[in-house]
């Protein structure tokens, strides 16, 4: 690798600093003006299109962009992580979340090993252990079948899956393949939550999936006691082997807590918490179980193609890689500290939440990656609500009160069409045209004289003056040279709150 300096201290960093002069005398109107700017800065990849004119950017912006990236050797440090190198550095580490949703025949290597056969071994365990529960092969400790599952994890054991499941359940084939079955999510220890996990569900039928890599992590196992003895109590304890598997690699704590290690899934210490939605056991099991192996691969499939496309795709046509340095762009160079999630579709309602702890867990970061102090910003405050909810609720922050740059997600076939005798428009339709209006409006705003024109009184007019995650996370990382893929300030918190917990 090349120097350890500071990217701030190269002569690419310096000439986007001075370049953010010449963006802010320009107003986004005039920018939107420009039809060949506008025709540059759309990519569109496998059914995903990306339109990035409403950025505070030019041709220009771009250009210096991409020298940037070249400086901080962004593809050099692209193919160290698919090459399995140990680019987590603090705790020498691979990070190889793309081997969870490689095709079958694909080479991965970690440590000089192919990991792929590692991953697909136990993909076929899940397919086959899914398969048994939802046929009824499988059944509960008094012979009934297990048509509930509550999985318990915390961090990326729970907002991943959670999104996903919350994603496919009103999808029409993923819905037929759920029919008369549950699936619950168990994370907060507040009782409370607990409650609510099993209110209604019967110990008989349900299972329970423990998603703890080391069957140690504190809230994960006090919860797992809890469901321990709700099961225990009604069915005796033998019934554990039955009603409860566990994602783990600690196979001699699995054995002791009651549950059969043959019972246990794997998973790898080349893949973070907060990666783990496509990890095999924490997101692939509790899923599989509920939809059934052939919906939860396609969602792998499609995670595949984006590996592919951020790994081979040149930097202007590279949806991560354009998506990671415009943040680079926002934050660190004209200043702007968050980022508003914003998809408009209702299936999509735990997207923000999941991409909160994704990136603010991976870059919320102060030191580089060799632990220098950095001398800028880094990392995006994210926050979000499905539109248009979130039109009634802060966008008039966002309209009159901070600039705030935003995603906005839209869906060309909402998962539930609805279309009523005598509207003039669809339900979807009414949703889309939502979708379309709102970065217009923070786009071009509205100018005095339009104002004026429209009798508003001059006291008024101050008040009418005034936009695929993972990957794109990495490449933030890249750019401001910090380590996205460690976590010591959340360690420090468990840390304390044992230490707390037993005095």
């Amino acid at each position: 690798m090349a120097s350890a300096s500071l990217i701030c201290e190269t002569g690419e960093w310096k000439d986007l600093k001075e370049h953010v002069e010449d963006i802010k005398r320009t107003h986004l109107r005039d920018l939107m003006d420009d039809n060949e700017r506008c025709k540059s800065m759309t990519v569109e990849y496998d059914g995903i299109f990306l339109d990035y004119s409403r950025q505070r950017a030019c041709q220009e912006t771009m250009k210096k962009l991409f020298k940037l990236a070249e400086a901080a050797h962004l593809k050099e440090k692209i193919n160290r992580m698919y090459n399995g190198e140990h680019i987590n550095a603090t705790e020498d580490r691979s990070v190889l979340h793309i081997a969870l949703r490689a095709a079958r025949d694909a080479i991965i290597r970690s440590d000089g090993r192919n990991v792929v056969p590692d991953v697909w071994c136990v993909l076929d365990k899940i397919n086959d252990f899914a398969e048994r529960v939802r046929s009824g092969s499988w059944v509960g400790a008094t012979g009934k079948p297990l048509k509930d599952v509550v999985a318990v994890g915390i961090g990326g054991s729970f907002l991943g899956p959670l999104f996903v499941h919350t994603a496919l359940q009103t999808d029409s084939e993923a819905a037929e393949c759920a029919k008369g079955r549950q699936l619950r999510f168990l994370a907060n220890v507040d009782p409370v939550d607990v409650a609510r996990s099993i209110s209604g569900l019967s110990p008989e039928t349900t299972l329970v999936v423990i998603v703890s890599k080391t069957f140690t992590t504190a809230e994960t196992m006090l919860n797992a006691r809890t469901l321990r003895e709700w099961i225990s109590v009604a069915l005796g304890p033998h019934a554990i082997a039955k009603h409860m598997v566990a994602v783990s690699t600690n196979l001699t704590l699995v054995e002791k807590f009651g549950i059969d290690p043959n019972n246990a899934f794997a998973f790898w210490d080349w893949v973070g918490g907060r990666y783990s939605v496509l990890q095999c056991c924490c997101c692939v099991l509790p899923l599989s179980i509920q939809y059934g192996f052939a919906i939860i691969q396609k969602f792998l499939e499609g995670a595949c193609s984006i590996d592919k496309h951020f790994y081979s795709a040149s930097f202007e046509e590279n949806l991560p890689v354009l998506l990671g340095l415009l943040s680079v762009w926002n934050v660190s160079f004209l200043g702007f500290p968050a980022r508003a999630i914003l998809p408009y579709s209702q299936a999509l309602e735990k997207l923000a939440p999941h991409i909160q702890q994704v990136s603010m867990e991976s870059n919320g970061k102060g030191v580089s990656i060799d632990g220098v102090p950095l001398p800028f910003e880094t990392g995006e405050i994210d926050f979000g609500e499905p539109g248009t909810n979130g039109q009634h609720s802060f966008y008039q922050l966002i309209h009159q009160g901070r600039v705030i740059p935003c995603d906005f997600i839209g869906v060309v076939k909402s998962q539930q069409p609805v279309y009523l005798k005598g509207e003039i428009v669809s339900n979807h339709d009414e949703l889309m045209s939502n979708f379309f209006a709102q970065p217009d409006a923070l786009a071009y705003g509205k100018t005095s004289s339009q104002l004026q024109n429209e009798n508003v009184p001059a006291y008024l007019i101050p008040h009418k003056l005034l936009a695929i995650y993972e990957h794109r996370i990495a490449v933030e990382g890249f750019i401001w040279g910090i380590n996205s893929f460690d976590q010591w300030g959340v360690e420090l918190g468990k840390s304390l709150a044992s230490q707390v917990e037993n005095s």
